[in-house]
């Protein structure tokens, strides 16, 4: 069995479609039909049944492309581990979202130009899905998401994932209506400004399911009035909006005038980062190195 027609069914276990693995892989469908094809010679066994116009993999292609992740894993393993003491060397490609990359990729940058000047770090400004669809891709080697945990996301098997940090969040307020409640059970907080205006993410849903799911448990739906990606902008919508809004915020931040924190409690509400690699890649030295740098 040649391992290089393996891609082709994985793919296909994720997309359904010839014509999306075909976009996904840069090739065409007749490429990515016979590779297929090919790969069922090889392993004597069918692996595509019909499914109206389309086709769909048989209970063995879904097994076998259960084994791909593992198997695809290993190879890429194999070759980074080709020469495991030479200097690291080469470039990293990294994207995460705004508040890791301040707090932990420009620090490995400095860290990286002082003791390995041979590893470069290219850095792009993603939300978590888009991070995660370009280390799928292969467009970047090194994705930093985040989650809360009263929302946890899901990942693709093919991706290995790490742990960073958790940090609390609190909810931001206009400050001459932070009296409305004092900190205490979240859904007593929630309860206190569910005649505001709510403020969520544009590009991730992770919060946006947080504050749904509190405010739920607090009896109500929440009005979304603004969708923010940028926490700056946040602050400027609750202190500076046409009408009263709230939004979640880090407990920590130093916010600007206008701007009130209220703590949540009972839930708290945490926010989770963590580090994703695709599996087998973790052991490259140029990778292995930055993900050493950011777990301090």
């Amino acid at each position: 069995m040649d391992t290089r027609r393996l891609p082709y069914l994985l793919e296909l276990s994720r997309h359904g479609s010839m014509r999306a693995v075909a976009d996904v892989l840069g090739t065409t469908t007749s490429t990515v039909s016979q590779q297929i094809a090919v790969l069922a010679r090889e392993t004597g066994v069918p692996l595509l049944e019909p499914d109206g116009r389309r086709v769909r993999l048989t209970p063995a292609g879904r097994r076998l492309a259960e084994h791909a992740v593992t198997i695809l894993a290993a190879v890429e393993a194999a070759h980074a581990d080709l020469d495991p003491h030479a200097e690291p060397a080469g470039t990293v490609r990294v994207a995460g979202f705004a508040t890791a990359v301040r707090r932990a990729v420009l620090p490995a940058a400095t860290a990286l130009a002082a003791n390995h000047p041979q590893v470069e770090l290219r850095i792009s400004e993603y939300e978590p899905q888009e991070a995660v669809a370009a280390l799928l891709a292969d467009d970047i080697d090194l994705a930093l998401i985040y989650d809360y945990d009263l929302a946890p996301a899901s990942v693709d098997p093919a991706i290995t994932v790490g742990p960073l940090w958790t940090a609390r969040w609190a909810l931001g307020v206009p400050a001459p209506d932070a009296a409305r409640a004092s900190g205490g059970a979240t859904v007593a907080v929630f309860e206190a400004f569910r005649g505001h205006g709510w403020i969520v993410n544009s590009r991730n849903s992770a919060d946006e399911d947080v504050v749904r799911r509190l405010a739920s448990m607090a009896g109500f739906t929440p009005a979304v009035k603004h969708r923010a990606d940028s926490l700056d902008l946040v602050e400027d919508l609750i202190a500076k909006g046409p009408a009263p809004a709230v939004g979640l915020l880090p407990s920590g931040r130093v916010t600007k005038p206008g701007v009130a924190l209220v703590p949540l409690a009972g839930p708290e509400v945490r926010q989770r980062a963590f580090a994703c690699t695709r599996r087998g890649r973790e052991a490259w030295p140029p990778l292995a190195l930055v993900l050493g740098l950011l777990a301090r």
